[in-house]
Formats: C-alpha cells, sequence, structure tokens
C-alpha cells in the first residue's frame, strides 16, 4: 500500500469515528429540556453535515492524482479542522 492509500484509510477511520461519536451524542439529547435539545440538536446537525462535506472531500482526495494527493491532504486537513472544532463543541454542550 502506498502513502496516499495509508492516509485515505486513517482518514476514513477517524470520519468513521466522528460519525459514531455524533451518533452517542445524538442519543444523549434525550431526558434533556426541550430547549436544551433543539440547541443540541442544531450543534448534531452542524457537525453532521461537516462529517458529510468530510466525506466528500475524501472521495476528491481518492480521486487525486499521486503527484496532486500532498497538495489535496491540506484540503483533507483543513476540513478535518474544521469537523474537531464542531464535535468538541457538541461535546462541551453535553457537559453543561
Amino acid at each position: 500500500m502506498n502513502k496516499k492509500q495509508l492516509y485515505q484509510q486513517k482518514m476514513q477511520a477517524q470520519l468513521d469515528e466522528w460519525k459514531a461519536e455524533a451518533d452517542k451524542l445524538k442519543a444523549k439529547t434525550s431526558g434533556r429540556s426541550a430547549d436544551t435539545q433543539l440547541e443540541l440538536k442544531k450543534q448534531i446537525e452542524t457537525l453532521e453535515r461537516k462529517i458529510a462535506q468530510g466525506k466528500t472531500k475524501l472521495a476528491e482526495f481518492a480521486e487525486s492524482s499521486e503527484e496532486a494527493w500532498e497538495t489535496a491532504k491540506e484540503g483533507i486537513e483543513s476540513a478535518w479542522g474544521s469537523i474537531k472544532s464542531s464535535l468538541n463543541e457538541a461535546a462541551d454542550k453535553f457537559k453543561r
């Protein structure tokens, strides 16, 4: 397996992990007040939207040439930073 494929597998595993985290957070919303549930739902929807965008970026990355994958990697890392930030924001709201 080459570097690009290994990187792609690593990023896919991270996306899968974040999706599982989003699902866990979604399950934790029950039992909260209606206002809190609405706020948490918005956070989770934002997170899920960013995860979907990450999947799109990863698909674009998969189609990049061997020569261009290092440049495409920058876009992935930017998207991953955004996803991680959204996940942290949502998780912080559950701690309150």
